[in-house]
């Protein structure tokens, strides 16, 4: 990635070589070790090292500390171009994913977590920098859904392997974080040698900026991510554990939430565009006021795994509306 080349040149490019496309390239790599290593996660916590529900607190707690220092992208693209620190963190997540297996234990998975995440967060940080610089305002609600089909498309491939391999083959933890891990990595290597770096007429700005304007961005964006850890932390152990469900039956969930995302996605795109951020999101957090609530129906009311199994899907549906507060910033 030695040649620079300004992103108005770049339109002639073959299409296999533009930005936009390594944009849907890297979010198909991302989901090859993210949501494998998510659809993996609490079974292998709880069978093999026997997690309780205060152990997977601590594991998403170490997994938010990267999240938080996210902020510490301003210092390093400072001395690195964003296209390439998104690619190392691309790579350092898919190391991370691929020896997970190789340390069953909690300080050992608390340790791979840390890496995992740290890549994660940086790749997540810095691509939506690049979607906002490299896309107009006019296409980026309808591209941006167009990414999150694709990204779902590739986990679904992903999970149907696991589902068919897990119960035909007899896979093992380790085998399958190893190949989603290691794919990851080949895809980071690949763009890294083939793309060249793209610059933008505009310099992205490097430093912290607050302004009293963006105040209900700032709010939107905190209130998602708690939304976002009660549903991660405690949704998928609770099937888990409560309703003992195995691999291939957390997978097959994970599924049907992938299949509604390749639907949803570009729909929930260009309601965006049609409908603004403002109407969209109101629309995601009136739905989710009645989603949290039925789920504390399933341990008041002992509602049962199908309810359970359907808010779980309709909770994941209302996360590809996030891209709403991508357009609106």
């Amino acid at each position: 990635m030695r040649q620079v080349v300004p992103l108005a040149e770049a339109a002639n490019f073959p299409f296999w070589k533009r930005p936009v496309t390594l944009l849907f390239v890297m979010a198909a790599a991302m989901p090859l070790s993210f949501a494998v290593w998510s659809a993996l996660l609490n079974n292998f916590v709880v069978e093999v090292i026997g997690f309780d529900g205060v152990d997977i607190g601590w594991l998403h707690t170490v997994r938010e500390i990267p999240g938080f220092l996210a902020v510490g992208v301003i210092a390093i693209i400072m001395l690195m171009h964003e296209q390439i620190l998104g690619l190392v963190a691309l790579l350092l997540l898919g190391v991370a994913t691929a020896v997970t297996a190789w340390f069953p234990s909690l300080a050992g998975i608390l340790t791979v977590t840390m890496l995992s995440s740290i890549g994660f967060h940086y790749y997540e940080t810095v691509n939506q920098s690049l979607q906002l610089q490299w896309l107009s305002k006019e296409e980026a609600p309808k591209i941006i859904g167009l990414m999150l089909a694709a990204g779902s498309a590739t986990t679904l491939i992903a999970y149907g392997l696991i589902v068919l391999g897990w119960r035909i083959l007899d896979l093992s933890f380790d085998f399958v974080y190893a190949v989603a891990g290691g794919a990851t990595v080949l895809i980071s290597l690949v763009c890294f040698l083939i793309y060249p770096r793209f610059s933008t007429p505009t310099p992205q700005i490097k430093k912290m900026i607050f302004r009293r304007r963006y105040w209900l961005y700032y709010m939107l964006q905190l209130m998602s991510g708690a939304r976002r850890q009660i549903f991660i932390v405690f949704a998928g152990f609770m099937m888990v554990e409560r309703f003992g469900f195995a691999v291939h039956d957390i997978t097959s969930l994970f599924i049907i939430n992938l299949m509604m995302n390749m639907i949803a996605a570009p729909l929930f795109g260009r309601a965006v565009g049609r409908f603004g951020e403002r109407n969209t999101l109101v629309f995601e957090y009136f739905g989710l006021v009645f989603v949290f609530l039925a789920y504390g129906g399933i341990y008041f009311f002992g509602w049962g795994v199908v309810m359970a199994a359907v808010l779980y899907v309709i909770d994941h549906m209302f996360f590809s509306l996030a891209l709403a507060m991508k357009t609106y910033f």
